[in-house]
């Protein structure tokens, strides 16, 4: 039998473990059943994962990619007027409700990070991308607790079931953003300020 040059078969491999956590969790991945998803021989699956964890690392980093790169390509966090609190509020409401399935998988994939010490550096991964982001607007140390607001808010959203308040996420967003030395400059000069109510 000739072997068929398959090139998208690791990508289709990364896809359906992403499908099958999104659905019923990490517990019911296996080669076997990832393989049977993605409609491909099992020996695809240990040529492209050795292991479960190598598999988990690529359909983590898949879904961390997606609120970075939504930050970068709106553009408006490079410029100086941006209103940055109402920004991030807007772009987490839309991330929310465009993909909630999405974001529920990229939080199972965190908490398997608690158990799988191979998944922790890529789960940091989201946290470095989008702090490195904030951090050209306002200083490190600020840019982090404004992470950590979107990661909080986020969670609670999909724990509870409630709507996202994008009134809140601006509110607080701008309370922590005023306590930055970036901001208040910014302020004080009268370009790129950051309005507090």
């Amino acid at each position: 039998m000739v072997r068929r040059y398959d090139p998208e078969r690791r990508q289709r491999i990364i896809d359906a473990a992403i499908r099958l956590v999104g659905r019923g969790g990490i517990a019911g991945l296996s080669h076997r059943t990832v393989a049977a998803e993605a409609d491909v021989p099992l020996g695809s699956t240990t040529y492209h994962f050795a292991s479960l964890d190598e598999l988990l690392v690529a359909a983590l980093r898949q879904t961390n990619e997606g609120f970075a790169t939504a930050l970068t390509e709106s553009g408006a966090l490079a410029d100086p007027e941006c209103d940055i609190a109402d920004e991030l509020a807007r772009i987490t409401g839309r991330w929310l409700t465009q993909d909630p399935t999405g974001m529920e998988l990229e939080y199972e994939l965190y908490l398997a990070a608690l158990r799988r010490p191979a998944l922790r550096p890529v789960a940091a991964e989201w946290c470095v991308a989008v702090t490195g982001i904030v951090a050209d607007r306002v200083d490190p140390v600020t840019a982090r607790a404004v992470v950590a607001l979107l990661d909080g808010i986020c969670l609670q959203v999909l724990l509870t079931g409630r709507e996202y308040d994008v009134g809140y996420t601006r509110e607080m967003l701008r309370r922590i953003l005023a306590a930055s030395p970036q901001a208040s400059a910014s302020a004080s000069a009268g370009h790129g300020a950051v309005p507090v109510d």
